[in-house]
């Protein structure tokens, strides 16, 4: 679980600013869950580029709950959740700095969604919040604002769960906060999953994957899984105590999830023959495969440029799929193999689609 947050502050010296406002997203992963979104009196002046920046006044403030008004909030929507943010180094040190002017010590785990960007987002101009959006055609309202802001960071935290490919944030944070009850984990794990099409991964304590699944129906699939008594299943079972999932909205990006995941992990209970294919052609040099995405406002996407089969994303904005630049920055690469290209050709054969641009 994550805690997607930003901060908009009074400015001021280092360590003497106070929260102006602030907007907190519940993030399990897939969707928001909860969220917390106010003004704050700072009781202290605002400098006066930041009433410029943000539009926040002390008129504006005059009525507005102290911090100490919602700090029990903040504590109960971030329990057990790591802080996301863009630059979290700031908006974690204003947090804890307002719980030691009340006595108290906050503790979170983080992550930064700048330090991650530029590891899963190469090359990119800049990677401020504003400049990296824009780049990546990722709509932002309220720029500069807490709720704006918190709410790009979260569309721009779904991106790079996308394209964490080796899964270190999932793994991460799944051993970070495992639970140790195992009397009835097969039922706990299966109340916690979808009936969607996806892949899942099944995690031993340390958050390592130990295999890989790919379904129509995630959780009948993991159901049946927990139903088999082969020697192997079984040792799976005792060693499994997680399992997470990503939704695909459709089997032709579980599919290529599925083979990207496999060669990227090898989990050990899982036994796999690559399919084998002769040469294949696609019927156009240049396509955008558009078909349903995760829910009903989003796409997903598979570019084959030149006859090279690039890769897959999902977007939400029709100007994305309409700008093959920021298609480009959005896909997760994938090997423009002999399996990867009949796993297309063999889908669209089979398989209707919601559309197919030639360009």
């Amino acid at each position: 679980m994550y805690a997607i947050l930003d901060i908009e502050t009074t400015g001021g010296k280092f360590n003497e600013e106070g929260i102006t406002e602030i907007a907190i997203y519940k993030f399990d992963g897939h969707e928001i869950v909860d969220q917390l979104i106010t003004l704050v009196n700072p009781e202290r002046e605002i400098q006066p580029f930041v009433v410029n920046l943000t539009g926040i006044n002390s008129d504006m403030l005059r009525n507005s709950p102290k911090f100490y008004d919602i700090a029990k909030r903040v504590i109960e929507i971030t329990e057990g959740c790591v802080l996301v943010a863009h630059n979290t180094t700031f908006d974690y040190r204003i947090l804890k700095t307002e719980y030691k002017r009340l006595g108290f010590e906050f503790d979170r785990e983080t992550l930064c969604t700048v330090e991650l960007s530029k590891t899963l987002i190469p090359d990119q101009d800049s990677y401020s919040l504003g400049k990296l959006c824009k780049s990546l055609g990722i709509a932002v309202s309220n720029r500069h604002r807490a709720e704006g802001d918190a709410l790009a960071t979260v569309k721009l935290f779904k991106l790079l769960i996308d394209k964490d490919v080796h899964k270190t944030i999932i793994s991460s944070n799944i051993k970070k906060h495992v639970e140790k009850k195992l009397s009835s984990k097969f039922q706990r794990i299966l109340d916690d999953l979808p009936s969607k099409t996806g892949i899942f991964y099944a995690h031993q304590e340390d958050g390592e994957i130990i295999y890989i699944g790919k379904a129509k129906n995630i959780k009948n699939i993991v159901n049946k899984i927990f139903l088999k008594t082969s020697k192997r299943i079984v040792l799976l079972q005792e060693s499994l105590v997680s399992i997470s999932y990503e939704e695909t909205g459709n089997e032709l990006i579980a599919r290529l999830k599925f083979d990207i995941e496999i060669a990227a992990h090898k989990g050990r209970f899982n036994f796999y023959r690559p399919k084998k294919a002769s040469e294949i052609e696609f019927s156009n040099s240049n396509l955008i495969i558009v078909n349903k995405g995760r829910n009903a406002n989003e796409k997903s996407i598979v570019l084959i440029e030149n006859h090279i089969l690039l890769g897959y994303c999902f977007v939400d904005l029709e100007y994305q799929i309409s700008n093959l630049e920021i298609l480009k920055s959005l896909i997760t690469p994938i090997k423009n193999n002999l399996v990867n290209r009949f796993t297309v050709k063999n889908y669209l054969q089979k398989n209707n689609v919601e559309r197919i641009i030639r360009f």
